[in-house]
């Protein structure tokens, strides 16, 4: 049974991850002439196989049992993959603020769903009425941007292949997190699991990368944009997602990340310039509220002194 402090260092752990992947709207903003296609294949391409070199000795140490997993390892790396490919571009036919709602906000219900298929895990009333809170708050957020961020994409078929590739991104965000913890549940280091998976999924991006990537070597600035996703929203904040998921349930940790568009909101106001209507900043406090509910514990000796005083 893991310690009242190391759940809470894994929830940090899984805070900071959330708050510099909000940072990557803002970032891309700096770099318009790279394609979605291309700044998810250096994000997750060159940032993956980033992660497996910097995990070369735990992978080394669990070999063994990486090869044993190897289908797992594999599916892993195939979602990893085929996330951001549908997530930026879920952005780009439907615009930021609806792709970050499919892609963010069902992503911890397709969480619980393989938990509750694949671990019999149950949805408690706790982690049931937090998510309600959650999604909730990022719909608020979402229909706070200006409605000229998506209106062009709500009158055509743009608008829902956008939906329909963010479900997609919700679905391999959630099955490469439930996989990961899997792997780690079999005794295998954090970082060797995440560095395998994500360096095999790295693999895969490289073509998408060499194809699309032209632009990204056409000024320093958009060179620096790039190294700057591989390198802390990518590699920084997976290698703390991954000590995240060694002490907390997949399903937690993707609620958590709920705060990712929070973050990304914050930031479109300081930096980019966009105005947050009240709607947005009660979006923002149901997160915040969603969040709450969803990581606190109450120690299980406090539970069993009010279920005595109750009888």
């Amino acid at each position: 049974m893991k310690t009242q402090p190391n759940y809470y260092a894994g929830i940090l752990a899984v805070v900071i991850a959330a708050v510099l992947w909000g940072t990557t709207g803002t970032a891309a903003t700096f770099a318009p002439q790279v394609s979605p296609l291309g700044i998810a294949s250096v994000t997750m391409g060159i940032g993956g196989l980033l992660l497996a070199l910097l995990a070369i000795r735990p992978i080394r140490q669990h070999r063994l049992a990486l090869f044993e997993a190897k289908y797992l390892v594999f599916a892993a790396a195939l979602n990893v993959a085929i996330y951001p490919l549908a997530f930026y571009s879920a952005m780009k036919f439907s615009g930021v603020a609806v792709g970050n709602v499919v892609s963010i906000g069902i992503a911890p219900i397709a969480a619980a769903l393989i938990e509750w298929f694949y671990d019999k895990q149950a949805l408690n009333k706790k982690w049931l009425f937090s998510i309600v809170l959650g999604v909730t708050g990022v719909v608020l957020l979402a229909t706070a941007k200006p409605a000229s961020s998506f209106e062009s994409a709500a009158t055509n078929w743009h608008n829902t292949l956008g939906i329909l590739l963010g479900l997609v991104a919700a679905f391999t965000y959630a099955m490469y997190s439930w996989i990961a913890r899997r792997l780690i549940d079999k005794g295998i280091a954090s970082r060797a699991a995440m560095g395998s998976m994500f360096g095999v999924g790295g693999l895969m991006l490289l073509p998408v990368l060499l194809i699309t990537g032209g632009p990204i070597l056409a000024s320093y600035n958009n060179f620096g944009v790039a190294m700057y996703m591989a390198l802390v929203p990518m590699v920084l904040a997976y290698l703390l997602f991954g000590k995240g998921l060694a002490v907390v349930r997949a399903s937690l940790a993707t609620t958590i990340t709920l705060l990712e568009p929070v973050v990304a909101a914050l930031l479109a106001v300081t930096i980019v310039g966009e105005q947050l209507t009240l709607t947005g900043w009660l979006g923002i406090a149901l997160i915040s509220t969603c969040l709450l509910i969803a990581t606190v514990r109450i120690p299980r000796r406090k539970i069993n002194a009010a279920a005595s005083q109750a009888h």
